[in-house]
């Protein structure tokens, strides 16, 4: 399966006459270009390949129904292309654009809100690569918020991905990546090997901060000071990925403990990741988890879970309490009227950069409250509610002072393979 790879992106801020992508890289077999919004006030607009506005090198036939009926044309001999004259969506494939030896050929289509649509083919004659497009607005301005996006295709048998599933499917050229925002199914096409990312979901805060989602990767590091996991060996059948949700605040109730995420299927055992500590009945302790949440009051902070997370931190007083455990760090301790900071979290490049996931909630201290900790975590404070734990980073949610905390953030699951 082809996949769009992005290239560049221009959002105006103003009106502007001229846009161009520059620089083009010639890696990929094709290109898709979408502009959302276009203009107003403007005559038409159009645009060229490589600056040439040479009368004669372009042409277009098109189809058009709107508001007036329907309309077939075409035209011979101009110096760019047509866009029309509307706002709305234009999409363009470019095919075999990076080639030095044909002219080249673009299908397009547009849809203008309360207008009508249409469709294009576009020819432009020139044996030339294609390294960069402008358009240009013919006696007026694109209008600002409008955006401009460029993806590239590889339509090689080579840069396919060699699985289904995934809320994202992006490429490098080294390596695919598959990224789960949500529960889904990760189905291979044939045996490969696979690294992995999975967090759960966080704990949630009370006066205390909940403790962050466990962790386990394949790749830079891994949760609770432990060893790399191993890599997955995979066959063509569909595995389930399972995201686990965050823990429920304070004023829910009990915060709770985040949910597991997890990849599962035949002839694997099970990769599952602990959902964070919230904490128990009565607020005072912290439950155990991935990473477990922290005390209050005297309590006892939960416990982590071995190459996942760790602890969270104590809190002597009924003035303070303790950070939430992150993958990476204890959560700190409540000292006085002093908030306990989360445990950080554990940066991974799986995704092909360094990201930190699974930071532990910060606690809230009638002094000054701890810091969240690295990775999502949620920070502290008397503000209702409090901070959650970011989204799909699993991090724990950040203490307050009624015990009106924030919730656990959900988890993620990423898996990669070598193209």
């Amino acid at each position: 399966m082809s996949t769009q790879t992005p290239i560049a992106s221009i959002t105006l801020s103003a009106a502007t006459s001229s846009v161009t992508f520059v620089n083009i890289p010639q890696t990929y077999t094709d290109l898709v270009i979408v502009i959302n919004g276009l203009y107003s006030g403007t005559t038409y607009g159009k645009f060229d390949f490589n600056s040439d506005t040479t009368s004669g090198n372009y042409s277009y036939t098109r189809l058009l129904g709107y508001s007036g009926g329907v309309l077939s044309d075409r035209a011979g001999g101009t110096d760019g292309i047509s866009l029309g004259s509307s706002r709305g969506t234009w999409i363009a494939h470019i095919n075999n654009y990076s080639n030095s030896t044909t002219y080249k050929t673009l299908l397009a289509r547009e849809n203008a809100a309360g207008t009508g649509t249409g469709a294009y083919v576009y020819l432009w004659r020139n044996t030339a690569a294609i390294t960069s497009v402008t358009f240009t607005g013919v006696g007026g301005n694109f209008d600002s918020t409008t955006t401009f996006n460029l993806y590239g295709i590889d339509a090689e048998l080579s840069a396919q991905a060699k699985a289904y599933g995934g809320d994202t499917i992006v490429t490098d050229g080294s390596y695919w990546y598959h990224t789960f925002y949500s529960s889904g199914t990760f189905t291979p096409t044939a045996a490969l090997t696979a690294d992995y990312l999975v967090v759960a979901g966080g704990g949630g805060g009370y006066v205390q901060g909940g403790g962050a989602g466990g962790l386990r990767s394949t790749v830079t590091a891994t949760g609770g000071g432990g060893s790399l996991e191993s890599a997955l060996s995979l066959t063509a059948q569909a595995y389930t990925v399972t995201v686990g949700a965050g823990g429920i605040q304070g004023n829910s109730g009990t915060p709770g403990n985040g949910s597991n995420s997890s990849i599962s299927g035949t002839g694997i055992t099970a990769i599952t990741s602990t959902g964070g500590g919230g904490t128990s009945s009565g607020g005072s302790n912290g439950n155990n988890g991935g990473s477990g949440g922290g005390a209050f009051n005297s309590g006892t902070a939960g416990t982590g879970t071995a190459n996942q997370g760790f602890a969270g931190g104590a809190a002597p007083t009924s003035s303070a309490g303790g950070g939430g455990g992150g993958a990476g760090a204890v959560g700190s301790a409540g000292s006085g009227s002093t908030g306990g900071n989360g445990g950080n979290g554990v940066s991974t490049s799986i995704s092909g950069s360094s990201i930190a996931y699974a930071g532990g909630g910060a606690g809230y201290g009638t002094g000054s409250s701890g810091t969240a900790g690295t990775g999502g975590g949620g920070t502290a404070g008397a503000a209702s509610p409090t901070s959650d734990g970011t989204t799909n980073r699993g991090g724990g949610g950040g203490g307050n002072n009624a015990g009106n905390g924030g919730k656990g953030g959900s988890g993620i699951v990423i898996i990669r393979y070598a193209v």
